[in-house]
């Protein structure tokens, strides 16, 4: 058991006859009694300090945890994020790759049509000339006939027999 300020200050010496002066005796133990008291409290004070200084780091060590674990999720977070993005990229382009597909297709499928149809209307312009054509090939020979002006002539005299 550890000897207290209080037993500094209450011992008694026994007393012989060349002993040391009481009141010499006393005063000495008074003040190592004070010094004594006062490196207890100080102690006592370090103690309280040590276990205040204890709790701040088992805050700090929890708030440590808090932050790494958050930067743990920002980071998740991030990287779910940047592979969102990456697969919203991926399906906004293969959905303007199918877009453009089907406009090429649109635009194939009219410029064929325009061709067919350029081509009906080639083929009913040649086929409009080539009857054109016959039909004034056929003027042309009747006019080249001479029964022509003989059918005049038949006709007048005709009208001029039946009159």
């Amino acid at each position: 058991m550890p000897i207290t300020p209080i037993d500094i200050q209450n011992k008694e010496f026994s007393r012989s006859i060349r002993g040391f002066s009481p009141l010499e005796v006393d005063e000495f133990l008074d003040r190592i009694a004070k010094d004594y008291e006062d490196l207890i409290k100080e102690n006592m004070q370090m103690k309280e300090q040590t276990e205040q200084y204890k709790e701040k780091l088992n805050h700090y060590h929890k708030l440590e945890e808090t932050l790494h674990n958050a930067i743990v999720v920002a980071q998740e977070a991030a990287e779910d994020v940047k592979r969102n993005a990456g697969k919203e990229a991926d399906l906004i382009r293969r959905e303007a790759e199918r877009d453009a597909a089907r406009i090429l297709e649109d635009a194939r499928y009219k410029a064929g049509r325009i061709l067919s149809e350029h081509d009906e209307v080639y083929k009913q312009a040649q086929i409009y000339k080539m009857r054109f054509r016959s039909l004034v090939e056929a003027q042309l020979s009747a006019l080249e006939m001479e029964d022509w002006l003989s059918m005049g002539n038949t006709k007048d005299e005709e009208a001029k027999r039946g009159a």
